[in-house]
């Protein structure tokens, strides 16, 4: 079963603007459990402009769901992480000042750097996944590192689904193959939302949890909150 698990950045990002606590991102991701999420996911990035350090702590006192903390692999992040103890890691490979992400790992150029992380998260009891773009290759290596799982980047997906979506599945097909022949958990996430979420769910051979956020977020407006995880629940077949 594909788990959903909604990443609240955007929330935090509206929060900002005001320099208040308005909305409340604990509040919000309680709500987000209480409909239906499965996960909650942050990504706290250096210059804090939307999830912050201080909401990470909240966050762990406060959730009930799975627990998914993204970010590059600094120090700084690394600490923060050993702290919290997460069910689950992503590693990005995100530059700091990065908008959003727009590529995954080359995990074969960068095994060396990647390998001592993965087992120093791993020996603390989080699970690790990486997040790589769906090429066979990529999710080949990050099991051999040590990965439990591999996020798979799905915005040229979501670019190419309105289009031609056979031609836009078939290399996350072969790269969840691959992940499902080493031994690899499968995640998904950028740009996916409810139009496109379905068939993604459907064609995978496996595909273990898909981290939402910004299109999420938006339908709430349109939709309200709980109305919005029914829908994307139903997206994801039982």
């Amino acid at each position: 079963m594909t788990r959903l698990s909604v990443n609240i950045n955007k929330v935090a990002t509206l929060r900002n603007a005001r320099g208040e606590n308005v909305p409340d991102v604990v509040e919000f991701a309680l709500a987000c459990e209480k409909f239906g999420a499965q996960g909650i996911t942050v990504h706290p990035r250096p210059d804090e402009r939307h999830i912050t350090r201080n909401d990470v702590y909240n966050l762990k006192k406060a959730i009930s769901t799975e627990f998914n903390i993204e970010g590059y692999p600094s120090p700084e992040f690394i600490k923060l992480v050993l702290d919290i103890k997460p069910a689950q890691v992503t590693l990005v490979p995100d530059a700091p000042d990065a908008i959003t992400s727009s590529a995954g790992w080359d995990t074969v150029a960068n095994s060396e750097f990647l390998a001592p992380i993965v087992s120093q998260f791993k020996d603390a009891g989080i699970r690790v996944s990486i997040f790589v773009d769906p090429d066979p290759k990529m999710v080949r290596e990050a099991a051999r590192i040590g990965a439990d799982r591999v996020e798979l980047y799905t915005k040229p997906y979501a670019d190419r689904f309105p289009l031609d979506p056979e031609e836009a599945v078939e290399p996350y097909i072969i790269a969840s193959k691959a992940a499902v022949e080493t031994g690899l958990g499968v995640n998904a996430g950028h740009d996916l939302n409810s139009f496109n979420l379905n068939y993604l769910c459907r064609r995978l051979p496996r595909l273990d949890e898909v981290s939402i956020g910004h299109a999420l977020i938006a339908d709430c407006l349109y939709w309200g909150l709980e109305e919005t995880l029914r829908r994307y629940r139903e997206s994801i077949p039982q």
